[in-house]
């Protein structure tokens, strides 16, 4: 089977991974979350995967580390979405240690990634 750009990127697998750990964490959220933060935070991991893929479709190194860099707001987005359910208690102190660590490693890798296309 072939395999696209996008899905030999260890960043984009990492994203996948975390979007499996959103899912999981956001599944013991209180029902009336369904449409605030549980919403909000499945989307935001997803888009992180999405934008990596979308981008590593792009045709100039350009094209291709905005999306890098709209990956990473959309990161950022669900870290901050994570602190917040910690604040409600809602994410216990493994499951944020998990979820910081995976975040940390897509960040980082995203910000490689998005250098190395502006430096061509």
């Amino acid at each position: 089977m072939y395999l696209f750009s996008f899905e030999k990127l260890e960043v984009w697998n990492d994203a996948r991974v975390l979007v499996k750990m959103v899912y999981e964490i956001t599944a013991g959220f209180p029902a009336t979350e369904k449409f605030g933060l549980i919403n909000q935070m499945n989307r935001a991991a997803v888009s992180v995967a999405s934008n990596i893929a979308e981008g590593s479709a792009r045709i100039t190194a350009n094209d291709k580390a905005r999306f890098m860099h709209i990956a990473f707001g959309s990161l950022m987005e669900l870290l901050n979405q994570l602190i917040i359910a910690g604040d409600f208690e809602w994410v216990s102190e493994e499951q944020m240690i998990r979820g910081r660590s995976q975040v940390e490693k897509v960040a980082n890798k995203l910000n490689a990634l998005e250098k190395a296309y502006l430096s061509k």
